[in-house]
């Protein structure tokens, strides 16, 4: 069971009814939960709960820690999966600290681009060409592979306990895989919605 959080940041508030109706998910099998403001859209993913969908706007506000927290406990799954946007520039100790108070596990999907803090259960850097990450250290390091990146040098710069390669956007899959064979270090990550067509 997942329950993913995502924030959204949009000061000018010039796309976000846009990005939120593309943000709505009606599979089976899967309740949302999405919280709306002009300047801040987040929104609370629930899988393994029967279909359900609720929405509920908050005026100009970004929805505190404790907000997150109460939204969180009215469902089961037991782990929360901070996403984005740059999850680093939102999530504070007092919001892991409050869904472990509800028994739930946090994880992170991050670039690695912003200090993390302490608490978090399982971080996942999924750094992008061109940036800087300042974290050293992550449970897993997930890269999209592209013929000619130099892909070795985010297995050198971050401890982890598992590299993970994806294609990008299904267009490289065997070259990803060839590369991977000569390279079994990292590891075959698929974004298994994509090969399904699933938005």
């Amino acid at each position: 069971m997942l329950f993913s959080i995502c924030k959204f940041v949009n000061p000018k508030g010039s796309i976000a009814d846009n990005f939120f109706m593309k943000m709505k998910l009606n599979l089976k099998q899967t309740a949302s939960l999405h919280l709306f403001a002009t300047a801040v859209i987040a929104c609370l993913f629930v899988a393994g709960c029967a279909e359900e969908e609720i929405s509920l706007e908050l005026e100009n506000a970004e929805m505190t820690d404790e907000q997150i927290a109460a939204a969180v406990a009215q469902f089961a799954p037991q782990l929360v999966v901070l996403t984005g946007g740059e999850p680093g520039l939102q999530v504070s100790e007092r919001l892991v600290d409050l869904l472990h108070t509800e028994g739930r596990k946090v994880a992170i999907e991050t670039n690695g681009t912003c200090p993390l803090p302490t608490g978090i259960d399982w971080v996942t850097v999924s750094p992008k060409e061109g940036s800087t990450p300042v974290l050293t250290a992550a449970n897993e390091v997930k890269v999209v592979f592209q013929a000619g990146t130099d892909v070795e040098k985010w297995h050198n710069q971050i401890s982890a306990g598992h590299y993970f390669l994806q294609p990008c956007s299904c267009k490289n899959t065997s070259e990803t895989v060839a590369y991977i064979m000569a390279h079994p270090h990292w590891r075959l990550s698929l974004q298994t919605h994509k090969y399904l067509g699933i938005r």
